[in-house]
């Protein structure tokens, strides 16, 4: 009987590798390390004050005693540089909103237990009042123009008409948890779980506190953000309220609503979403952001400004071939501000209503610390100064103000730990696909003290979505795998978001494909430009990522050991059990899995694992609703029974991203170099023989 290679099935624990895990030297490492995670602070939601003083952001820290990063709510003079906690204390805090007139901010926070709730702060007394007494956590919270009301989203629940009923219980008897009854499309979400009954609702709430007051209605969700026309009489928001709404993933029209009466209109018509409705200052003119559903699995989102009924609508970025985020009105009300990504870069542009843009901010940062995707946030002063998240390669998101052409940085949060560390260079390399030629981006972090001419063992990591990007960003994962030796290559495959439409639609209904060849041109670049050890090639990535991990180890042996991350095995089955069922099909495939099976399963890296040589493990988050465990547990069982080496991580309580807790992150980390040092020198496959035939 064939001998199973295999390794057992493992629950990922702080100490779960500690002991394969390479020995502590005395003293303070001078390179990053595990327990650096929890020293690590990241800025976000940075939001300036009208005047440009001062500015408040959300300051996320590691809390070795409860294992997570912990959001305050920080405050900055922009004159000064003054630094000061504003509210810190035990809890969550996030969403600093300022009033109107900079004397207040609104925001949202677990202080006191239980739901999340909407809390004012008066910035001359540092009071600070509960607002609401909620039953759900609000969000997209918005000031009325006279600071006088707050608007917000909330889910409404809703009760379930039930099948049958259970016979009555006995006073003081302990029965099961009634049966749950699902009618829903889409029933769980991940981060979340299964979803309560219930649907997204606007209301509005006096600013000093007070009843709130529903204003939108219906088995429809209004999620926002919400706006408020420039005379405070009307809520403007984004919602799909056709009658197949829940199978309509990606359809949103913007609605104006009467905040007196709860009457609805729909400002916008068109087959595919409209969304982000911002208000010009005299309140004349809507900005907001949409595209044209064409079916593809992206579309990038674009700039557009009508008459506030709704009217004149027209497109203003019609030039930048770029998707475009977050905007935000000049206080002139002649530009809108948006964000967008170029080649892994986040960048701000100031939109003309003339079509014309003008780049005033650039090398914004995400809030992310685990891989380097890009992303970043900004707001906008009444005199155009910018407060954006700002970091590098090398420094997560910090804290800076943009002038003109002037940029100062303000927060320098992880000086203290940084400083005295040795941290992995990162480099850009350019190639071209070996399929067809087209330009391909990778970053290259080295292992700390590299010398030119050294060749290190190679990790290729590959992102997820699969349309995302990487950039020069900070990365915890890279910056350990380089401290324990590896150069890690960040690649941008077709497929890539920041590219433009054309690179994007690459992989449409054709993912996975042809960016497997731009990934091995990648690793092949790495190779001849003298950093890569091609005897020492490994493969991980997440999602997306391990989905193209999963594929690059069916088609190819060259890879020593491969970590398949939270990955998409069998198209057939993710299109019926992920969070968007109503979306995959749909938007990757054009028909359903029962009218075209063989599509799906030419896509699917379940059908290479016959291939497969290479030792794999296999990782994916206990409570993921987005690429499930059974996902993971498909390919784990396939390659055991092909007695290929293989171990199956569970990372409990994690949804999909897999890095809500410090101490996981670490342990995750360590399995994958542990996974990669005992394959260092391959793997030979035993022989065959008649017996075991």
């Amino acid at each position: 009987m064939r001998k199973l290679i295999a390794l057992a099935l493992l629950t990922l624990s702080p100490a779960a590798f500690a002991q394969q895990a390479t020995p502590p030297t005395p003293g303070p490492s001078r390179t990053f390390d595990a327990s650096d995670l929890f020293g690590l602070e990241v800025a976000s939601d940075p939001q300036i004050s009208p005047d440009g003083r001062r500015i408040a952001y959300v300051r996320r820290s590691g809390d070795i005693m409860t294992d997570r990063m912990r959001p305050t709510i920080w405050l900055i003079d922009t004159q000064t540089g003054e630094h000061t906690p504003l509210v810190a204390g035990p809890g969550a805090h996030l969403s600093p909103r300022w009033s109107p007139d900079g004397t207040r901010l609104a925001y949202i926070s677990s202080a006191e237990g239980g739901a999340s709730q909407l809390y004012v702060r008066w910035l001359a007394s540092g009071e600070s009042i509960r607002i609401t007494g909620l039953p759900n956590a609000p969000s997209s919270i918005a000031w009325s123009p006279d600071g006088r009301q707050i608007g917000y989203a909330m889910l409404v629940p809703v009760e379930q008409p039930r099948l049958g009923r259970a016979p009555a219980k006995p006073e003081g008897a302990q029965w099961a948890e009634p049966l749950q009854q699902i009618t829903s499309v889409t029933f769980r979400a991940d981060g979340q779980g299964f979803l309560k009954p219930g649907y997204s609702h606007l209301f509005v709430v006096p600013a000093e506190g007070g009843a709130p007051r529903q204003v939108t209605f219906g088995d429809f969700h209004h999620d926002g953000p919400v706006e408020w026309s420039a005379d405070g009489r009307t809520l403007y928001t984004s919602a799909n309220r056709s009658p197949d709404w829940e199978r309509e993933p990606v359809e949103a029209e913007i609605y104006a609503v009467d905040v007196a009466n709860a009457s609805l209109q729909a400002l916008t018509d068109r087959d595919g979403p409209d969304f982000s409705p911002v208000v010009s200052p005299d309140g004349s003119r809507i900005a907001y952001l949409g595209f044209d559903d064409r079916g593809y699995g992206y579309d990038q989102s674009r700039l557009y400004v009508m008459d506030r009924d709704g009217s004149n609508r027209r497109l203003l970025t019609g030039s930048l071939d770029r998707e475009v985020q977050a905007p935000q009105w000049a206080a002139d009300g002649r530009s809108i501000y948006v964000s967008y990504d170029e080649r892994g870069v986040r960048k701000v542009a100031r939109v003309g209503l003339d079509g014309t843009i003008r780049t005033v901010a650039e090398g914004l940062s995400p809030a992310g610390l685990d891989r380097p995707y890009s992303g970043g946030e900004f707001s906008v002063a009444r005199d155009g100064t910018l407060a954006i998240t700002s970091g590098s390669a090398l420094r997560p998101a910090d804290i800076a103000l943009v002038r003109g052409a002037n940029a100062r940085q303000l927060t320098r949060l992880n000086a203290d730990l940084l400083e005295h560390k040795r941290l992995g260079e990162v480099r850009r390399i350019q190639t071209r696909s070996s399929h067809d030629q087209l330009p391909i981006d990778a970053w290259l972090t080295l292992p700390p003290g590299h010398t030119d001419g050294q060749r290190h063992p190679l990790i290729l990591e590959i992102h997820g979505g699969p349309y995302q990007a990487y950039g020069p960003h900070f990365a915890t994962d890279n910056q350990l795998f380089a401290a324990a030796g590896y150069a890690v290559l960040s690649v941008n495959p077709r497929g890539s978001t920041s590219y433009g439409q054309d690179f994007a639609d690459q992989i449409h209904r054709a993912y996975p494909g042809n960016d497997y060849d731009d990934l091995m041109s990648a690793v092949d670049a790495a190779i001849a430009e003298g950093y890569a050890d091609p005897e020492r090639l490994f493969v991980t990535g997440g999602s997306g990522g391990g989905v193209l991990s999963s594929w690059i180890i069916g088609r190819t042996n060259r890879f020593r050991a491969a970590a398949v991350q939270k990955p998409v095995i069998n198209m057939i089955t993710i299109a019926l059990v992920s969070d968007g069922p109503a979306y995959f099909a749909r938007y990757w495939f054009g028909r359903m899995p029962w009218e075209d099976h063989e599509a799906y399963w030419r896509r699917s890296p379940l059908s290479l694992v016959g291939n497969v040589q290479t030792p794999a493990l296999v990782i994916v988050g206990a409570e993921d609703n987005r690429t499930p465990p059974s996902e993971a547990e498909q390919y784990y069982t396939a390659l055991q029974l092909r007695g290929v080496p293989t171990a199956l991580i569970r990372v409990p309580g994690a949804p999909h991203n897999l890095v809500g807790r410090p101490s996981q992150s670490a342990a995750r980390v360590s399995a994958i170099l542990a996974w990669f040092e005992r394959y260092r020198d391959g793997w030979t496959p035993p022989q065959r023989t008649a017996a075991a035939e």
